[in-house]
């Protein structure tokens, strides 16, 4: 009778955050990386009143490249277009993790700008932190005129399966004036009047010192912002609540954890790293203890964007998919009875070469999370993360879900012992020894949190 009270109270919460009313006819679920790319491009030339891209980062690759120049073409052919590209200030003025290239994306975005004079296409650096590590800009959700485009996808190659290899995440195209503009707006009136937000684009940008104290404070104010609209939708009908949120104890991570205990049956999570917080960590096994049926799809080892290939040079960060699969092992360690009981179902994704990106939540076929937040501490406590989530009563949107969740079991492994995944001694020398000292002078435990 309690766990039963307890998780109508978690329900009320969630039937009484502020919705925005949305027709089944404009929702369409996109299932590859190609259709993703395919659809953006498309949009972006078919634009008539604004273009706003929001992003971890656009990549100075082949991927990155048409995106840029598709965008700058929509400026040329109609100058009234509003167009706006937003990155992290910090991941833009660095390279790629193991490359010494001092060429940057920002560099770069300064070419682009100096190539198509009197076309004038902004792009901003976000700082969410004093330094990368330390917190991230994590928004998803391109706006392009009334359309929201929401992906965890950044832009580059791999991402959109430009050459041989992808990134799998997801994709929604959602058709909704409310939800545009209520993002649109959150960018306008909180982002880019911030001191701390410059133009990359500008050879003449300041330094990361010279805006320090701004940065601080716009952490600050960061914590205490919200998307701002009218929640007109009934309990009944199909809808979706913008959450945007940074800090532990933010709207959307509260939202998180009333969506897994507000589980009357069914849920299935996924997230490329499994690296839960503790919160979420018990939240699921009280689930479980509970007699709910629980899903998790996470990346195989080999699938981390992490990872390193034996045969190509080794860098610390390249530990990170192993501590990853050592979580995962000690959690099904403890909870081997539900696997037995087919209460608990743990998939591995793994596709050749290609990486798992994908994260997300579907509760009782009754609400669903698009994301880019990866459930981890970092996303807890470090980046400015946002999610769209779906009440969907009538199950308007179950052949998507549906369509959706089958292509994403489509390359997975189901665990039916812990011991199907190596332990560290399985690992390679040089990943032992590794692992043993961090662990010794306790660096992975921070590790899992900044990365």
């Amino acid at each position: 009778m309690l766990s039963t009270f307890k998780s109508s109270k978690h329900q009320q919460h969630l039937t009484q955050l502020p919705k925005i009313p949305q027709t089944v006819a404009d929702i369409k679920t996109l299932y590859s990386p190609e259709d993703f790319y395919h659809t953006l491009m498309e949009t972006i030339s078919n634009a008539r009143k604004r273009i706003y891209l929001v992003a971890l980062y656009l990549e100075k690759d082949q991927g990155g490249q048409r995106i840029l120049e598709a965008v700058y073409k929509a400026k040329s052919n109609d100058p009234s277009l509003d167009v706006t590209i937003l990155v992290d200030w910090h991941r833009a003025q660095r390279g790629l993790i193991g490359v010494t290239d001092a060429d940057t994306n920002a560099d770069w975005y300064c070419r682009m700008a100096k190539a198509h004079p009197g076309v004038d296409v902004p792009v901003f650096g976000v700082p969410v932190n004093t330094r990368e590590a330390l917190g991230v800009l994590h928004l998803k959700g391109f706006i392009i005129d009334t359309q929201v485009i929401y992906s965890g996808a950044s832009l580059n190659d791999v991402y959109l399966h430009q050459q041989d290899k992808y990134r799998y995440d997801r994709y929604q195209i959602i058709r909704n004036p409310s939800l545009a503009d209520t993002l649109f707006a959150y960018i306008k009136q909180k982002l880019l009047t911030a001191p701390a937000v410059n133009r990359l684009d500008n050879v003449a940008r300041p330094t990361n010192l010279e805006i320090k104290n701004d940065i601080r404070l716009f952490r600050q104010t960061l914590r205490r912002t919200a998307y701002h609209y009218q929640g007109e939708a009934s309990p009944n009908e199909l809808a979706i609540t913008p959450l945007v949120g940074l800090g532990k104890k933010n709207p959307l991570n509260k939202t998180i954890h009333h969506l897994l205990c507000a589980t009357r049956d069914t849920l299935t999570l996924c997230t490329p790293y499994f690296n839960l917080p503790t919160l979420l960590m018990r939240d699921l096994i009280d689930l479980l203890r509970l007699g709910k049926q629980v899903e998790i799809i996470v990346g195989d080892k080999t699938a981390n964007d992490f990872y390193f290939p034996e045969d190509q040079p080794f860098k610390i960060i390249g530990t990170l998919p192993y501590l990853y699969e050592i979580n995962l092992r000690c959690f099904l360690s403890r909870l081997q009875r539900y696997i037995d009981n087919d209460r608990l179902v743990v998939r591995i994704w793994k596709d050749a070469d290609n990486t798992y990106h994908l994260k997300g939540i579907w509760v009782d076929e009754e609400w669903q999370l698009l994301t880019g937040n990866n459930l981890n501490p970092r996303a807890w406590g470090l980046d400015l993360e946002n999610a769209l989530l779906i009440h969907d009563p009538a199950q308007a949107l179950r052949p998507q879900r549906e369509q959706e969740l089958n292509q994403i079991r489509t390359h997975t492994q189901v665990v039916q012992h812990f011991t199907i995944l190596d332990s560290i001694t399985d690992y390679p020398v040089k990943i032992r020894k590794l692992l043993r000292l961090l662990r010794r002078i306790r660096i992975d435990r921070l590790l899992s949190r900044i990365l």
